[in-house]
């Protein structure tokens, strides 16, 4: 399997230092800094990569194991969203994943069932095994 790869380089110290974010394969390049962790600055943070990351991966997993159970999704979309704390030592507390399918000819049950499974068989959330990640999938026919 291949070996993926993103770059990060900090300059400076953490209020008034910069830093620079990119991915091996050219798909984004960008800024962060203490603002656009922790405030509301111009740029991203690494919250916001691991939540495309995990929703991305959640997205195609979820794909894949409807079609495996004979219901091809015309959509399915997912949003993450990454609680970080930051009194005392910051950290990540949580993820909330989000999700919405358009799948013909499945039942809502079926469809919540699958995420769920989907959840436990998502390679980033195996990751993050020990956190909590909250899943609220809704069929949208």
């Amino acid at each position: 399997m291949p070996v993926r790869k993103a770059d990060a380089q900090w300059q400076g110290d953490l209020k008034s230092g910069k830093g620079y974010m990119s991915l091996e394969s050219g798909a984004y390049e960008g800024q962060f800094s203490f603002k656009t962790r922790f405030e509301d600055g111009t740029g991203t943070n690494p919250e916001e990569l691991i939540g495309a990351a995990h929703a991305g991966c959640f997205s195609m997993q979820f794909s894949a194991m409807l079609a495996e159970a004979g219901h091809t999704p015309d959509s399915v979309k997912t949003q993450a969203k990454v609680h970080f704390s930051v009194d005392g030592t910051p950290t990540i507390e949580r993820i909330e994943l989000i999700t919405r399918g358009q799948v013909p000819g499945i039942e809502a049950s079926e469809f919540e069932d699958i995420a769920a499974k989907a959840k436990q068989a998502c390679p980033v959330s195996r990751l993050y095994q020990g956190a909590q990640i909250d899943l609220d999938a809704k069929l949208e026919n």
